[in-house]
């Protein structure tokens, strides 16, 4: 008797589909359970990191309720401290701040702002803040000579942020 040419086909293609599908069932398998052991490794630390940061971001959604406000400070002109004869400084900037608490705290003091900020910035030297980084590194002076207490005792200001409006050496 002669075999049956479609009766062997049949087998060998069923039986390459059945391996075909087995295989994808087994990499379903290993990768939900790669999958499921990642997350209950790491899910279950970041759930307790987030149980222990939820004091911290309390405490940023009660300042972000604080509106920000700011307090534009007269221009300054000030000599710089001579490298290639007579230079200027002539700035002008905005202090971020807190809440209209503070807002009324520096107004109220603008004087002694002023004295501190003058005496800072005629320290200077043109070439130590003509670049980008050197005007970064002055506003965090400014902002730093600002927040210091105005009365002995007393509290730091709040100020956020240092924004130039203007700045000009000649």
């Amino acid at each position: 008797m002669k075999a049956d040419p479609k009766a062997d086909a049949a087998p060998a293609a069923g039986s390459k589909k059945k391996l075909m599908i087995m295989a994808i069932a087994g990499v379903l398998v290993l990768g939900g359970g790669a999958g499921a052991g990642w997350f209950f490794l790491h899910g279950s630390g970041d759930a307790e990191a987030a149980h222990e940061e939820a004091p911290k971001k309390k405490k940023k959604k009660e300042k972000e309720a604080v509106k920000a406000e700011y307090v534009p400070v007269e221009a300054f002109t000030v000599n710089l401290q001579p490298e290639n004869g007579d230079q200027y400084l002539q700035v002008q900037f905005t202090l971020q701040v807190e809440g209209p608490e503070q807002v009324t705290l520096i107004k109220d003091n603008m004087a002694k702002v002023r004295s501190r900020v003058l005496l800072l910035l005629s320290g200077k030297k043109a070439s130590e803040i003509n670049t980008v980084e050197g005007k970064q590194q002055l506003a965090a002076e400014i902002k730093a000579v600002v927040t210091e207490p105005f009365d002995e005792g007393g509290d730091e200001q709040d100020v956020a942020d240092v924004l130039f409006t203007s700045f000009i050496i000649q």
